[in-house]
């Protein structure tokens, strides 16, 4: 049977709308964020959704809440979606951290996979967490519809691990806020990408986009 992910990341948050590194800091959603978030619920309400996942995060988590009222889920908080550590980084602005540790943060932009952040995860930290859990999750819902919210730098790192591709694609790929991916995982293990980094929702609120 094949298990059918919805991976979404979470709304505009505070640190979002000042470009500051948010990574493992508990960071608020800002209005927008909250809108988007009720655009993405509203996207997905005729959707099948089993059961319902997310970083303990409040800005995933209660992105991830606002969605489970269309559905009358609960939601399961799981530590290993959280965003990847920036360590040293985190409540800083690109500009700062371009300024302050401009070596290690090219590296970054160029080819993440080399860098180290004192401090933080590596990106394939990251992406052994996350997959690790979500297929145990995908083991335990086999056949099922779930809906997983997390953040940017972890989807992406997933995705690229789910669909076997290089981490060092990992700087091609876009991923906004309360954009949508789908991810089919057959019965043989073969993963499927149905969608990527959809944000068509938002489109209903001019003043979102």
């Amino acid at each position: 049977m094949t298990t059918r992910l919805y991976i979404a990341r979470h709304g505009q948050s505070e640190w979002n709308l000042h470009n500051k590194m948010q990574g493992v800091q508990d960071i608020d959603l800002t209005p927008t964020g909250l809108k988007q978030a009720e655009l993405l619920a509203s996207r997905l309400k005729n959707e099948k959704i089993d059961c319902i996942y997310s970083s303990d995060l409040k800005r995933a988590y209660i992105t991830a809440q606002i969605i489970a009222k269309e559905f009358g889920l609960e939601v399961q908080k799981i530590p290993e979606f959280r965003e990847m550590s920036f360590g040293i980084w985190e409540g800083l602005t690109a500009e700062e951290i371009n300024e302050l540790y401009k070596e290690i943060y090219t590296l970054w932009k160029m080819n993440p996979v080399k860098a180290n952040i004192e401090k933080g995860e590596t990106l394939e930290e990251v992406q052994k967490r996350m997959l690790k859990k979500t297929l145990e999750i995908v083991k335990e819902n086999d056949g099922k519809s779930v809906l997983i919210v997390s953040h940017g730098t972890s989807i992406k790192a997933l995705i690229l691990g789910l669909l076997g591709i290089d981490l060092s694609f990992y700087p091609r790929f876009r991923l906004d806020n309360t954009s949508l991916n789908i991810v089919d995982v057959k019965e043989d293990g073969k993963t499927v990408l149905v969608l990527f980094n959809d944000t068509c929702h938002l489109r209903r609120d001019e003043k979102i986009i």
